[in-house]
């Protein structure tokens, strides 16, 4: 008796739902039902908890009179970065995070934030307060007539600037956006640019193609569109960072040719079998300067020599690969020693084999640089490909 008195209040209930429905929109009807944002705000943040409620606060006044939320991509800053943004999203339910752990990348971090959101309309911008949070809404009127598929926020279109740069830094910009000519396929006056509002379907164009390596985005969705990118370059003044600290380093600088490498090649050859390469390539010297140093200078046995010398060069191999090629994800602590014995195991698997084919081939009268060359060829896919799987995973 109960379960039909039930059924039927479920009904009713139903009914009048469909019924308020057809008389009005929903959001006229207290169901606790609201729209969704015609905008998402993606901010990639490393560090930048100082920061965070000063920019809710500008976004609140700037996009008054528009439907948004702001998603915080932290990238789990040791200065708890994300807590902090949870708390002020227990005040208003337009912020949200997103917590990433043992993953790292402003790229990689934008194309997430964008992924997670449902808006028509997706901006990115710093969240160190250096950008002109007060362009959004005409960046959104822009991308609102339907003429333009992205608006880039330029320092260098006439009326914008670059703040308190000095001249290197300036240098360094500039050349790294001559470099971009490269893959992109616009003329962009800022391509370097981490502020910029786009079109969802435009997006979703170029998702799958999107590397997501390092931080500058903005050359990513460029050199991904399968086709060219309407835009339009809004000027802007840089501002002064407010709190944390520069993310350009050489590490940056190692990210964006990486990215640049990926849309050049990356549809012939993995970048990161690139960056594998050219670490040991590294390797390589390290192993022969530590061979001439223990066997021709300390008078150690060629075969300790040659032990001691494979031994460190393999170390300083799983290093760098760790800090360059796998920085997104980067093992530390146990996880580091765990790691260095994966790989260590991998690449003596990969040496006997590179012995072993070069032998094979030099016995059947191959040219000796071509046998060693395969040697070394065979060796080296094997340890990047096994230790993706098992070093880094």
């Amino acid at each position: 008796m109960l379960d039909t008195m039930a059924k039927g209040a479920t009904s009713v209930a139903l009914d009048t739902v469909r019924t308020l429905r057809v008389g009005r929109p929903v959001e006229d009807v207290d169901l606790g039902i609201r729209r969704g944002p015609e905008l998402s705000v993606i901010v990639p943040t490393f560090n930048e908890r100082e920061n965070i409620l000063e920019l809710v606060e500008r976004l609140r006044v700037t996009l008054a009179a528009y439907r948004w939320e702001l998603i915080f991509v932290d990238d789990d800053s040791p200065d708890e970065t994300a807590r902090h943004v949870r708390q002020v999203a227990q005040d208003d339910d337009r912020v949200r995070c997103l917590h990433r752990i043992g993953r790292r990348g402003l790229a990689s971090a934008c194309i997430e934030g964008m992924l997670a959101s449902s808006a028509p309309y997706l901006a990115v911008i710093d969240g160190d307060l250096q950008h002109d949070e007060s362009l959004l809404p005409q960046m959104l009127e822009e991308l609102a007539r339907g003429q333009t598929d992205i608006v880039v926020g330029s320092r260098y279109a006439h009326g914008g600037g670059l703040g308190d740069w000095d001249e290197s830094r300036v240098a360094i910009s500039r050349f790294a956006s001559r470099l971009s000519g490269m893959v992109l396929k616009a003329k962009l006056s800022d391509p370097m640019s981490g502020f910029f509002m786009l079109r969802r379907e435009a997006m979703e164009q170029c998702v799958h193609k999107l590397s997501g390596i390092g931080f500058k985005i903005l050359v990513d969705l460029f050199a991904s569109s399968p086709r060219p990118l309407r835009f339009v370059e809004l000027p802007y003044h840089f501002r002064t960072r407010q709190a944390g600290e520069s993310k350009l380093d050489t590490q940056a600088a190692w990210d964006y040719a990486m990215l640049l490498l990926d849309k050049l090649i990356g549809h012939l050859v993995p970048v990161r079998f690139v960056a594998f390469s050219l670490v040991g390539s590294v390797g390589v010297l390290v192993h022969l300067v530590m061979l001439t140093a223990l066997f021709s200078h300390l008078g150690l046995s060629f075969v300790l020599s040659q032990a001691v010398a494979t031994f460190v060069a393999m170390t300083s191999n799983f290093a760098l690969n760790n800090v360059l090629t796998y920085r997104d994800s980067r093992l530390r602590g146990w996880r580091w020693l765990r790691g260095w014995m994966s790989f260590t195991l991998v690449c003596s698997v990969g040496a006997l084999a590179n012995v072993g084919i070069a032998s094979y081939l030099f016995s059947k009268e191959t040219k000796w640089l071509l046998a060693a060359f395969a040697g070394i060829l065979v060796g080296t896919v094997w340890n990047y490909a096994v230790s993706k799987v098992y070093t880094w995973k």
